[in-house]
């Protein structure tokens, strides 16, 4: 479990205290743009690597689960991943100056659309959603320090996404935010922004119904679980 824990925190430090704030603006400055991001991605696939073998690792370890989970529980999970890959797929494949290197996408007249109506975050909120769906039905330590350092990563990631744009573009960035919001429906909700289905695209939604499904079904291949109830 230690092994899980240390993997964790690197995984989710890396990405709290490197990138999106002032030290990766010192770095990027020192080393330029280019080669940060080639050693910001190595090291996240590392991470990324290392906490995957430690889960597997940690789920091997007999240890007793902080809750059960039933049938009701299972069918909320199949619920919840839908909808985090209706946030993440249309997030993923949605011009979005929040994403990376794509900040130009703020020069577009049409700069605020389709997913970034809803959010400026649409993948990960799609995460985190995804992490959330997991801690349902998993209750064991190992389950809670993976799938809650992913939730955690997710939300505070949205926060320091911001923080880095705001410092980088500056007021073009903050006329962004004032017509959209971080909290999904939020900026709808207040009246900044309409729903506009057809804006997100129905090929959008169905990859997204395509990829929940596709992976709901090789759920017990990839990863000795069954996800459908």
């Amino acid at each position: 479990m230690s092994n899980l824990i240390a993997a964790a925190a690197f995984f989710v430090l890396l990405h709290l205290l490197v990138s999106g704030t002032r030290l990766r603006d010192a770095l990027t400055g020192r080393i330029g743009q280019g080669a940060y991001m080639g050693l910001f991605s190595l090291a996240s696939v590392a991470g990324l690597t290392w906490l995957g073998f430690a889960f597997a690792q940690a789920r091997g370890e007999q240890a007793t689960a902080f809750w059960t989970v039933g049938d009701a529980s299972r069918h909320v999970q199949v619920v919840l991943q839908l909808l985090a890959m209706l946030l993440i797929v249309p997030g993923l494949t949605t011009p979005n100056p929040t994403s990376v290197r794509q900040e130009g996408v703020l020069e577009r007249p049409d700069a605020v659309k389709g997913m970034v109506r809803i959010t400026r975050h649409p993948f990960l909120w799609g995460v985190a959603v995804w992490a959330f769906g997991h801690l349902v039905v998993n209750g064991e330590p190992a389950a809670l320090v993976m799938f809650g350092a992913m939730l955690a990563l997710a939300l505070f990631g949205t926060v320091s996404i911001d923080a880095k744009r705001r410092r980088a573009l500056g007021p073009v960035y903050d006329t962004f935010t004032n017509q959209t919001s971080n909290v999904p429906f939020a900026a709808i909700l207040a009246g900044r922004q309409t729903l506009n289905l057809a804006e997100i695209g129905a090929w959008r939604i169905l990859a997204a119904v395509a990829v929940w499904a596709a992976l709901a079904l090789a759920h017990p291949y990839l990863f000795g679980v069954a996800a459908l109830p």
